[in-house]
């Protein structure tokens, strides 16, 4: 019987770290790993552990005493590797030209070396007989392991993790094991595991202590993160408060640590340390559509405005240069949102936005002012809700008219997406209803709106991607609402290979303008070619109507056609070609180019 130390130990533990990093095989010609074939996983999990086979690798001229060091320190690794395989009775061999490694003499090294065999026997796989790991809180979730079960060392590992765990989320902060007795029995090729818990005293949360200083205000930082006092300790409390300040994106880095000892009155103070994001940033953008010209955008951004991490934001966009349906466009946006103005998750902002629109079918000049508030209902659903005024002179088919707007936009959005440029799996949901109140001659009624996508892999380099919209104007008649506020189909946004905004409606009086019910659907399939080449084809659907409910006078019209996008830092680049399948709303070929997938 062979009794594991706490030295051991350790070994069950960092097991796991041994075997999750992925690293490419090495040349044949010099390394050669010798494992049983009945055990085929053992052999990767052993390369990609391996120093002397990174160092031939990465070092192809590295020296015999270079070497020699790393294979000695495999001795070590590669065993761990077997312990985390549940493997405690195997032997590993490393022959440097035929040498075992552990046998030459450190004064006597080879002044080259041109040959590494490593010959793991891994022996038989252990199985867990007496198992005790406790005391365990009743509402811990994960079990422990169980006698039988495969004794590999990331379950024991995972086993005290979970123990520990349950302890420090009923406010055991400094829960910990204490004590241990591990024995592997070479007989019977089975591993007791006996560690004592101690849970340690509960532990309330007091104030966090900022040790750090920063140009975001005391006040506003503790405002941000919440004001933990009195509440009984848990950790997702200070990974709540981690994610509250970084999303605030006034920091570069936060993180909130505990004392390493237990306060004597029970009472945590939260360690708190922040370092400051630049405060200013711009950017900008360009987009290109065949018909709908040259899109050219710039934005400012300043991450601390008044001392408080308020997030200010001014966007200039110039779009339709060299459109062919329509004049150049013009639009400034200004807002400043100020986190946690009532409660950690709510924020407030304010905001301004002037436009010039000349659109195929009409043009406006706008002005829009307004405040609101925003919520975090979760890591994943937001939602906001504004006030805004709205006034602008359109000219449309049936005369010139101003539109003065009351609006009270709410909007809730769904985002688990995994990388909102480049997505390959989750989904994003958002829906808007606009209720607005008309001033003086204009209409009221209530806007809708709903954009839902889904993402998901096949393999490792297929994404299948889909899109449906949908939207729909009550209230006033097609001819009396905001021209703004009623659907068109065609373009980048809708249908590819169709023009821009070429699907509108005709309305009783054979005036034609926007249609007040819309929808539309995407299908994409996206293949990767090479790490930064992708290869796209896609299908687009659009259908209106001139009234509201989908009802009355309708259209629809279809594109399709092939893209490429190249990987580049802030997203892929996308180049798409389409031509119309169906609908008479356009004809030949389609083209656009801009930064990010086309949804």
């Amino acid at each position: 019987m062979f009794k594991l130390t706490t030295h051991h130990l350790s070994y069950l533990f960092a097991g796991v770290m041994a075997v999750t990093v992925a690293v490419p095989s090495v040349a044949a010609d010099r390394v050669t790993f010798v494992v049983p074939s009945a055990v085929p996983d053992l052999r990767e999990a052993l390369g990609a552990t391996s120093s002397v086979a990174a160092l031939i690798r990465d070092t192809p001229d590295a020296s015999g005493d270079e070497i020699l060091g790393a294979a000695l320190s495999d001795y070590a690794a590669l065993t761990r590797v077997l312990y985390a395989e549940g493997r405690y009775g195997g032997t590993v061999n490393i022959l440097i030209d035929g040498r075992e490694a552990a046998d030459i003499p450190l004064l006597d090294t080879p002044a080259s070396i041109q040959r590494v065999r490593i010959v793991v026997d891994p022996g038989p796989l252990y199985r867990f007989g007496d198992v005790r790991i406790g005391p365990i809180h009743p509402g811990t979730t994960k079990a422990v392991p169980q006698g039988g079960a495969p004794a590999r060392a990331t379950d024991v590992r995972d086993g005290l993790d979970a123990v520990v765990t349950g302890w420090r989320t009923v406010g055991h902060a400094y829960a910990a094991p204490a004590g241990q007795d591990i024995v592997a029995d070479h007989a019977s090729d089975t591993l007791d595991v006996a560690v004592g818990i101690d849970p340690g005293p509960r532990i309330t949360f007091g104030r966090y202590r900022i040790a750090t200083p920063s140009m975001v205000r005391e006040s506003a930082i503790r405002r941000i993160a919440g004001n933990p006092e009195g509440l009984t300790y848990s950790p997702e409390i200070i990974a709540e408060a981690e994610r509250r300040l970084r999303r605030t994106g006034a920091f570069a880095s936060v993180t909130i640590t505990e004392p390493d000892a237990p306060p004597q009155d029970a009472v945590m103070d939260p360690v708190l340390r922040l370092v400051d994001e630049k405060p200013r940033r711009f950017g900008f953008g360009a987009e290109v559509a065949s018909a709908e010209g040259v899109t050219v955008s710039a934005f400012w951004l300043h991450r601390n405005l008044f001392g408080g991490a308020e997030r200010f934001r001014a966007e200039a966009e110039v779009g339709d240069l060299g459109g062919a349906r329509s004049g150049v466009d013009y639009s400034l946006t200004t807002r400043l949102d100020i986190p946690a103005i009532y409660g950690t998750d709510t924020g407030g902002f304010v905001m301004a936005e002037a436009e010039r629109r000349n659109e195929p079918t009409f043009s406006t000049d706008r002005v829009e002012l307004g405040f609101g508030v925003n919520r975090r209902l979760s890591d994943r659903l937001t939602s906001e809700v504004a006030l805004t005024y709205l006034w602008s002179q359109a000219t449309t088919p049936s005369g010139t008219q101003t539109f003065n707007l009351v609006n009270l936009p709410a909007t809730i959005t769904y985002d688990s997406r995994d990388d909102a440029l480049d997505p390959t799996s989750g989904f994003y949901a958002q829906a808007e209803v606009t209720p607005f109140l008309g001033l003086g001659a204009s209409a009221s009624g209530v806007r809708a709106y709903g954009d839902a996508r889904a993402y998901r892999a096949l393999g490792g380099s297929t994404v299948v991607a889909g899109r449906l919209q949908f939207g729909t104007v009550y209230g006033p008649a097609p001819q009396a609402t905001y021209p703004d506020y009623l659907f068109y189909s065609g373009g980048g946004g809708t249908v590819r290979g169709q023009p821009y905004q070429s699907l509108f409606a005709t309305y009783a009086n054979g005036q034609t303008g926007g249609g007040q019910s819309f929808a539309a659907a995407s299908l994409e399939v996206r293949q990767s070619v090479t790490d930064n080449f992708q290869a796209v084809g896609f299908v687009d659907y659009g259908f209106l109507t001139a009234s509201s409910g989908f009802s009355g006078a309708s259209g629809s019209h279809a594109g399709a056609g092939l893209g490429i996008r190249y990987t580049t830092p802030v997203g892929p680049i996308r180049f798409d070609v389409a031509t119309p399948i169906s609908g008479n709303t356009g004809q030949g070929l389609q083209f656009y180019i801009g930064i990010g997938q086309a949804f």
